[in-house]
This record gives C-alpha cells, structure tokens and sequence, in this order.
C-alpha cells in the first residue's frame, strides 16, 4: 500500500519528513517533488535500495539515476571534477544552485555503480525545492531519483499522477503540490571539453554559454550505446494516444493540423494548441497550455495525461520555436511524438 502525506511546501512539517527520512533509511521508495518534476527517491548510498527505484518504474538497468544533495558542498564528497574544469563547475554551482541543472562528473567510489549503470561519471543536482533539500538533509545522506512515473509515460507534475503510475508499487508519496517548472532538468555534461549540453531543460544553452563558453549540444537523433545520463537512449514522455507533432510556421502548422483532424475524423482527436489561442473545428478536445513558453513548460505532462483520461486516440501538436527554454520543450515533445510532420 501506498501512503500519500500532503505536506506544507513552503514549511515542511518536521514529523512528515523523519516519517519519509525513515522509509529511505530502511531502504524503501519515497516519491518527493521537486521544482521540475516529482522524483522516486532512494538513499544513494544503498545499492540494494536504488535496485527498487529500477523494479518500481520498470526501468531499463542501463539507464542512470541523478544524486539529489542539500548542500552545494556536497559535490566534492561524491564526485572529483577535473582539475581544469573545476573553476568552470564552482562557477554553475554558484551561479545555478539550488537550481535545475544536473552536472555531469567523475564519481568517487562511495557513489554505488547502480546508480552509473556501471559508468565512472555521475549525474548530480541540488534541488530547488525546500521539501527536496529537508528530505536529504534528514536522511543524511544523497538521494538517488528519477522522475516518479512509470518509464516512457509523461513525467509527473502532481502527487496525483505518481499515484496513478506507482501505486503499491511504493511506500509513500509526499504531496507538496504541483511542480513549478514542469519539465526535468538541463543536463551539462562537464567531462567533456568544451561542456556538452546533453538535455536541454529550463537553464538554457544560451544562459551557460555566458558562464562558461562555448558548448556543444548534443542531437537527439544521435543513438548512444551505453547513455551518461537519463533521458538519452529511451523513449520518454508518452501518452497512451498517438502524439503527432507538426513543426514549422504558425500558419501552415495550424492549417496541417486542420487537414489532419478532417484525416482522423472517425477516431477521436484532440489538439495541443500553443501560443495564441485558435479555435479548430471538430475536434473532440482542445487543451489550451499558454502563450509562452514557462506555461506551455508547467502544463505540458498533465495535458498528455488528461488526454489519456478522455480516451483521445490521436494527439495533434502545434510545434514552437526553440530558442531559449522553447529547445526543452520541443525536445519532450519530439521524444513523446510517434510522427513529426514538418510543414
């Protein structure tokens, strides 16, 4: 059975937090949010308990965790940065910590290899979030955590959506309400010259080229054999329907999209509209998200799951721009799309 705790976001409730503290002791599941998305944490430092993490999620074992730490410090007990880059990190430590950017580094040996998926290099952050940071504060030690669904559905941003993907299957969920950012975190990989951006997410590629020069991006289309970090090598994000994504002006998206709604007329249809708002004809569902991008951003993962809810068969998706934050956004979508039509 699975407990879910709500739990005061801005002043977590000490007693709830040594009740979740103990079950990570112990070696169970606590799911917990975070700024981005909810994480399904474990204590990192017990290799048996980041084994669940895997099983709970039906997760593929090659496919790393990211440490969660409480302090900005922390980063030098867990990982040995490269003595030429070490000034580089310090300075996206203190320019993007608590924050979500997970940095890519060595690993010291006390980091379990279940949560490298055997690798030398580890995935770690410091969550901007004040029941994250009590959590591993009150555990003593870093928490190992992916996002809280089962893999390859869309990320959770509610309590609610772990419990429709993990219950019983968990001991507890701590619902601090919905996530402010809604998509995960961008991800450096810093042992790489020059650093290379290999998930794009709310820090964007052009605020770290301000810190610390030129990057190189990784293309989703690559194929990586054994991934560095999450999000690489899997399919990600998906709702149950068949996600169409249609990429290019706004107006030969939408005049796409209408030809496509009149192409699926018999199933049932739902569309994705985002900017400013269009009113489409015959369709079954329109969810509206925002015109910009940090809305678009915080609704997008619960959009795909109320479509499910509705039963919608085919999802139609209007594509955006992808300067700035709009590159992660496209990139969940891309990656939860069974098609991209570019117009």
């Amino acid at each position: 059975m699975t407990e879910i705790i709500r739990i005061n976001p801005k002043k977590p409730e000490d007693e709830k937090i040594k009740k979740a503290a103990q079950i990570l002791r112990n070696g169970g599941l606590v799911a917990f949010p975070t700024e981005t998305v909810y994480g399904l944490g474990a204590d990192a430092l017990n290799p048996m308990a980041i084994k669940k993490i895997f099983k709970a999620k039906k997760r593929p074992q090659d496919n790393p965790l990211i440490l969660h730490i409480a302090e900005k410090e922390d980063i030098f007990i867990y990982t040995e940065p490269d003595k030429k880059n070490l000034e580089l990190i310090k300075k996206l430590i203190n320019k993007f910590w608590p924050g979500p950017l997970t940095l890519i580094i060595k690993k010291k040996k006390i980091v379990p290899e279940e949560i490298t998926a055997g690798l030398k290099n580890t995935s770690i952050r410091l969550p901007d979030n004040i029941v994250a940071r009590a959590l591993i504060k009150k555990l003593g030690s870093p928490i190992a955590a992916p996002s809280a669904n089962l893999s390859g559905s869309p990320s959770p941003t509610e309590a609610s959506h772990v419990y429709n993907d993990l219950a019983g299957r968990i001991e507890m969920i701590l619902d601090g309400g919905e996530t402010k950012i809604g998509v995960e975190s961008t991800i450096l990989d810093c042992t790489k010259s020059p650093f290379v951006l290999l998930r794009p997410g709310k820090i964007t590629a052009e605020e770290l080229e301000k810190i610390v020069g030129t990057i190189k991006i990784h293309k989703a289309s690559q194929k990586i054999k054994n991934p560095p970090s999450p999000g690489l090598k899997y399919a990600h994000y998906s709702p149950k329907a068949k996600l169409i994504l249609v990429e290019g002006n706004v107006s030969d998206v939408r005049r796409k999209i209408d030809e496509l709604i009149g192409k699926y007329g018999a199933r049932k249809v739902g569309v994705l509209n985002l900017g400013n708002r269009y009113n489409y004809k015959n369709v079954d569902t329109i969810i509206y998200l925002g015109e910009n991008n940090e809305a678009i951003a915080k609704n997008l993962f619960k959009s795909f799951r109320d479509f499910d809810k509705k039963n919608i068969d085919i999802i139609l998706v209007e594509g955006i721009p992808e300067k700035n934050f709009g590159a992660a956004i496209m990139n969940r979508m891309r990656k939860a799309a069974k098609k991209i039509i570019k117009v």
